[in-house]
């Protein structure tokens, strides 16, 4: 499908526009100027100790993101060993460490609060990956806008999102963070969330200062196995993997996080080339960067530092400001700069771009700009922060399939609000599973699941039966691992076999089966890569137990990555990709399912038709010999197709789009000279809907070779059945 890329005539009014643009810069470099004076005024007054200080970022113990912890954070805000916190949040307890800050320190330097608000804080909006789904990308940013009007009033200055990792190996499980495959696409979501959380102005008390991660190509991991090593040629790195990141720092992010993977041998969190030689110097990144947690003292064990010391000596010449729990800059950093090995003046721009960041979000003016019980009261899961997520969580839903049944005129879904409906599976009725994982403060007792949508949904026009028929797992492995870590999987007493029996039993009283399946929030996310990514084996015995029922059956999907579908694409009618879709989950499925919203998402990440295909991706470059089934010697494989069993973006919907006129205002494409496209969308289908229409190049002769095809543009639109536009 295509669409017009739209150009808009600029008209110059000279001398409005030049006064205009005089004033503004005089404006900036006045404020500028004064920030310095301030800056530079207090660092005079700061010893080395309380310097590095500023560069020391613990957590508290509200909540547990990483592997250390250090109990003794309110003695070190105290004696300014601590230039930020995170993991603390509500403003009570904000209030509480910033007073020892301000008032308990010799310069009364406040710190600045973090905390990862990836889809949301108190209000669960879907996983990245499913908001990808949507297109939308003012949809993203309005989603930022509230998350940050959230985050904010519940005291924190600053969230580790965006993270904007290309990626395309869907066995690593941050891919759920993700925008997905595609670097045009990945670079406007990027903006997106940026725009989103910062505005226009840092210093209000409902903006906060984003945090664009994970710098870089932490979605490259080998075999997607996290915190791997990254091998990768400079070409592919600019091209397809750095876009991204490069979009977030045009945006005007704050602040950058390292990733934890190697890159050709070199940790990012001490690669020097990547953080002063490309994000500094070609990129002029100002803001400052942190390491992802307890990254420096990891250097330790990748292989290239002996101690904390050495750690903290690569680190702050790679260019890494921030210190996140490796406890490496405050134990060491004194003692290199005595020994001459670190210079003041690294240790002086490392500070001036942390007390440049509070300088910006007005914390020296009002530590307590978002420490607000008031806002706290009114902001945290307002009534349109709900419905937001209701809205975008339908549209971050594909329809992966919708067939007809055997003598039937009508496709199966939308499901009528009549008869009996059996809702099956294990995450039916689960609310800690539908906000995923990565959901912030956020309360999964206050989520909607599937089971209750549905049941609000239908009233007393159909009957609603129930049945459980697995637990997610069985794997005991799997069910270790995850409880190890806090996420208290829930095992049924009853037998496997039992539970299917039920099952069974309870769909052969119904019209139709909805079957709510897929994984549990922990087996996506961080540290939870997997080799074997289809629905886990309990859950597939149950599906193959309803299919002999040979009751229509709806696959409804909760996961976090693109899934291993092929027996279910062969013999399940419909299929719903549902994703983690947060706090209003339950009733985003609903409205989908019955038909009160057309489907509209298209999927941003391929679904690859076998593990074996990993990677896969659309934009590949073609081979010397491309797949000929019919000829022994081209880039095949011999047991499966090429292609993924679902391709970036691709989505179904209830209704019909037709694309016509189709036109060119040139032939030739040439640098620098915009091309005209234009194209006609008609909804000559049943159902008012939404449509993405996008648009790919491919340049078929070039100096080194092409992907086969580039997504360059896409748009979103609305039509009433019968109704055209032309883009």
């Amino acid at each position: 499908m295509m669409m017009i890329i739209k150009t808009s005539a600029i008209i110059f009014l000279m001398a409005t526009m030049s006064l205009s643009a005089w004033a503004q810069k005089k404006t900036a470099v006045s404020s500028n100027a004064k920030m310095d004076a301030f800056i530079n005024a207090l660092m005079k007054k700061m010893t080395l100790e309380e310097k590095i200080g500023q560069l020391n970022l613990l957590t508290s113990d509200m909540a547990v993101t990483g592997p250390t912890m250090n109990k003794d954070y309110l003695n070190d805000i105290k004696e300014g060993r601590c230039g930020g916190i995170f993991n603390a949040f509500t403003p009570e307890y904000v209030r509480k460490l910033q007073e020892v800050a301000v008032n308990d320190t010799r310069l009364h330097i406040p710190l600045i609060f973090g905390f990862d608000v990836i889809h949301g804080h108190k209000t669960i909006f879907p996983v990245p990956l499913a908001l990808a789904s949507t297109w939308d990308t003012a949809a993203i940013e309005h989603v930022a806008r509230l998350s940050a009007d959230e985050a904010s009033a519940d005291g924190l200055d600053w969230v580790y999102s965006p993270m904007v990792d290309i990626s395309r190996d869907p066995r690593w499980g941050r891919v759920v963070e993700s925008a997905g495959e595609d670097p045009f696409l990945g670079s406007a979501i990027a903006r997106a969330y940026v725009h989103g959380y910062q505005g226009t102005n840092l210093a209000t008390d409902s903006t906060v200062m984003a945090c664009v991660k994970h710098f870089a190509l932490y979605g490259a991991v080998e075999a997607g196995r996290e915190y791997n090593d990254v091998d990768m040629g400079p070409r592919r790195m600019f091209q397809f993997y750095l876009p991204t990141y490069k979009a977030a720092i045009d945006a005007g992010v704050g602040s950058v996080m390292t990733s934890f993977n190697t890159i050709n041998g070199v940790p990012a969190t001490g690669n020097h080339w990547l953080f002063t030689d490309l994000l500094r110097t070609q990129w002029h990144f100002d803001g400052f960067v942190v390491s992802d947690y307890n990254a420096i003292a990891e250097l330790i064990p990748h292989g290239v530092a002996r101690d904390k010391a050495q750690a903290a000596d690569l680190a702050i010449h790679a260019g890494v400001d921030m210190d996140m729990m490796g406890m490496a800059y405050i134990t060491s950093l004194k003692k290199l700069v005595q020994e001459g090995k670190v210079s003041m003046s690294l240790i002086d721009n490392a500070v001036k771009n942390m007390l440049v960041a509070k300088y910006k979000l007005g914390l020296f003016k009002n530590p307590y700009l978002r420490v607000n019980d008031e806002r706290a009261q009114h902001e945290i899961m307002s009534p349109d922060k709900l419905d937001y997520a209701r809205k975008v969580g339908r549209e971050s839903i594909v329809l992966l399939k919708n067939a007809r049944l055997p003598g039937q005129e009508n496709q199966l879904l939308p499901l009528k609000k009549a008869g009996t409906i059996a809702v099956i599976g294990p995450l039916a009725d689960d609310q800690r599973d539908m906000i995923g994982p990565w959901s912030g403060a956020g309360d999964w007792h206050k989520a909607v699941g599937i089971l209750q949508g549905i049941k609000d949904a239908v009233r007393n026009d159909a009957t609603i039966l129930y049945a459980k028929g697995a637990n997610i797992t069985n794997d005991t492995s799997v069910i270790r691992q995850l409880n190890n870590s806090g996420a208290d999987m829930q095992i049924s007493t009853e037998s496997p076999d039992d539970l299917i029996k039920e099952a069974v039993a309870t769909a052969q009283k119904a019209d139709v089966v909805v079957m709510c399946l897929g994984e549990s929030e922990g087996m996506t996310g961080e540290a939870a890569s997997k080799a074997d990514i289809r629905i886990p084996e309990s859950q597939r015995r149950l599906l193959r137990a309803i299919y002999k029922t040979k009751k229509p059956i709806v696959l409804v999907l909760s996961n976090g990555r693109p899934l291993v579908l092929t027996w279910e694409n062969e013999h399940i009618p419909s299929i719903l990709e549902t994703w983690f879709l947060g706090t209003e989950a339950g009733n985003s499925v609903a409205d989908v399912l019955f038909g009160d919203y057309d489907p509209s998402g298209k999927i941003t990440m391929s679904f690859p038709y076998a593990v074996g295909q990993i990677p896969v991706y659309y934009n590949e470059l073609n081979t010397g010999r491309p797949r000929n089934p019919d000829q022994k010697y081209t880039s095949k494989y011999l047991d499966i197709p090429n292609a993924p069993l679902y391709p970036f973006g691709y989505g179904l919907s209830y209704t019909h789009f037709t694309f016509s006129n189709f036109t060119l205002d040139k032939n030739v494409m040439k640098p620098g000279m915009p091309m005209h496209i234009s194209v006609t969308v008609t909804n000559d289908g049943n159902y008012d809907g939404s449509e993405t229409a996008q648009l790919y190049i491919r340049d078929m002769v070039a100096s080194v070779a092409q992907p086969v095809k580039e997504l360059k543009g896409f748009q979103k639109i609305f039509l009433k059945k019968g109704e055209s536009k032309t883009l």
